[in-house]
């Protein structure tokens, strides 16, 4: 996904761009006699593949994955939610069986905010048995974790209480995010406004892929692209494939990214994306290559970047 832009652009740079082209004031510049509101962080994506190196070295340290059921998927948990308990999260680890092993998701509240309001965003952290699924999905919970931080990092208080997840054995079924679901009462699932979901956002033969599953979720997403330039599509390839489906069908809000799986990237898709035409978006998926050599860094950049800026616009 080589599409080229010149410089850098930050997400602060996209959030005062939107804002600029709506007619409004640069956000964090607030008009006199109104509280200013904080714009989205760029998220330094050395820091997010800083991640996926740790997730990599606890793969090959433990068998060459990070699967269900496998020490290492429970040392990815626990490497995480180290992290986010030293930035002042409260964390809660969820427990549950399927195919005869334990397994566990991480759930991460931020303080504050409405809790009659919860804006939430997940990823798998799981790996099939075959390799360390850097890409699948070490990229979303990177961009996760790092989005989360970035948080704590400016002491964001938004409006609405902010929430994130990391699931387990998402690759036997979308096991633990259906667990998860499933024991959320029908209050507590009321109070979700909004479910974000991040499934590979890093493929090496990138697409910008948007969900289609809530009108104001994917207009935030496509908005924040489009300030970039670069266009989108509406994503059909994960369609049920991914955490987000048990939230849909239990009638929460859902949006998401997603850069591409097994499917292979079109004529037309290169020349609006570059990248190569006639090969698989990810040639590795669920494969052992599915490393930190796996990755676009530019399409990892720009989707942790539009993590974070959902993430602030989703819960002024």
């Amino acid at each position: 996904m080589k599409l080229s832009v010149p410089g850098r652009v930050t997400a602060t740079a996209v959030v005062a761009t939107v804002s600029l082209l709506a007619g409004g004031s640069i956000a964090g510049a607030a008009p006199a006699g109104q509280p200013a509101v904080a714009a989205a962080p760029d998220i330094p994506v050395a820091n997010v593949k800083a991640h996926l190196t740790q997730l990599q070295s606890i793969a090959t340290a433990n068998g060459g994955n990070r699967a269900h059921g496998r020490a290492g998927y429970k040392a990815s948990l626990d490497y995480v939610k180290a992290k986010l308990d030293a930035a002042g999260f409260t964390t809660t680890v969820q427990q549950f069986t399927s195919s005869g092993r334990t397994g566990y998701n991480l759930i991460a509240d931020w303080p504050g905010g409405d809790t009659g309001q919860v804006v939430m965003s997940g990823s798998h952290l799981d790996s099939v048995t075959a390799g360390p699924g850097i890409n699948d999905n070490g990229s979303g919970s990177a961009a996760v974790l790092e989005t989360a931080l970035a948080v704590s990092r400016a002491g964001y208080h938004p409006t609405k209480h902010l929430r994130f997840a990391w699931w387990g054995a998402e690759e036997l079924g979308l096991v633990g995010s259906r667990y998860y679901v499933n024991r959320l009462s029908t209050t507590d699932r009321s109070r979700i406004s909004g479910y974000l979901n991040f499934d590979m956002i890093g493929s090496p033969n990138p697409g910008y892929f948007v969900y289609d599953d809530d009108p104001a979720i994917e207009k935030t997403f496509k908005t924040y692209y489009a300030a970039l330039g670069v266009p989108t599509e509406i994503e059909t390839e994960g369609d049920g494939r991914s955490d987000h489906a048990p939230f849909k069908n239990a009638g929460v809000p859902v949006g998401g990214l997603f850069s591409g799986a097994d499917y292979v990237k079109t004529a037309a898709q290169a020349a609006k994306w570059g990248g190569t035409s006639g090969l698989a978006f990810d040639r590795c998926y669920h494969s052992s290559c599915d490393t930190t050599a796996n990755i676009n860094d530019t399409a990892l950049d720009r989707n942790s970047d539009a993590v974070a800026y959902a993430v602030w616009e989703l819960s002024r």
